[in-house]
């Protein structure tokens, strides 16, 4: 594994102890290569979840990017900082998120994939509807009923920091009537049915809107799982997801 510092500011520091590092202060944003044992068939960037309050790096994060090494890919786990945190921009995680992607446009050409979970699959989402990208994988992720004029369910409390509310305000994922909601490439959806932090709901936002504007959407709604299943939590349907997931990319970047 390699770091690779993307804005000023001292390296991060994770808490916990390997498997279950989180990081709750991003100091600066930093990119975590995982090279895959073979030649590369494509790059994806992984962002982990911890609904912008903090970053779930082992989980979420360097366990699927250790898997997608499994799969033939080169994976960067992005370490961005938090929206209102010492001071940060609501939209602090979308410039990082574009700092990384203009640090793999100077490495040798080959498709990228975005991969994210929980609210990192949110900025999965976000990262999709940026420049042209082979596809996004997304789990149980707040793409959308976050926003004021959105919410699931209805009265739902804005979230603090007030940044991060505005965050997902800018940036609904699959709400056609909001700018830039739509994303560029096709989309992978994996969320557990009766997920009582994210609700499905998210996930059918995008669905229909995926039928109106003609977008390339996969989804899959598992009953069993819980939310934060990953790749620990597959004891249920949801076991099927990460060879759902590695079918799907293989065939995204056949094209």
């Amino acid at each position: 594994m390699n770091v690779i510092a993307l804005s000023a500011g001292d390296p991060n520091v994770f808490d916990g102890e390997s498997p279950d590092r989180t990081c709750r202060r991003p100091t600066r944003a930093e990119l975590h290569a995982y090279p895959s044992p073979k030649p590369a068939r494509c790059r994806a960037l992984v962002y982990a979840g911890g609904g912008y309050l903090q970053l779930m790096h082992d989980k979420e994060g360097v366990e699927i990017a250790q898997w997608l090494n499994t799969l033939g890919l080169d994976a960067y786990v992005l370490v961005h900082r938090l929206p209102g945190q010492d001071g940060h921009a609501f939209d602090i995680a979308l410039q990082d998120g574009l700092l990384a992607m203009n640090y793999l446009a100077t490495l040798p050409p080959l498709p990228l994939l975005h991969v994210g979970l929980s609210s990192g699959g949110h900025l999965a989402g976000v990262m999709a509807c940026q420049g042209e990208s082979a596809g996004a994988v997304i789990a149980y992720a707040p793409l959308n009923a976050n926003h004021r004029d959105h919410k699931f369910p209805p009265g739902k409390p804005d979230f603090p920091p007030p940044e991060k509310q505005a965050f997902y305000d800018a940036w609904p994922i699959g709400i056609a009537s909001e700018p830039h909601g739509l994303p560029k490439c096709p989309v992978l959806l994996a969320y557990a049915l009766h997920d009582a932090i994210v609700p499905v709901q998210h996930a059918l936002n995008l669905i229909v809107a995926a039928q109106q504007h003609n977008l390339d959407v996969e989804a899959h709604v598992f009953p069993q799982a819980e939310h934060g299943f990953a790749l620990r939590g597959l004891d249920g349907t949801q076991g099927q997801w990460p060879a759902m997931a590695a079918r799907w990319m293989t065939a995204k970047l056949a094209r």
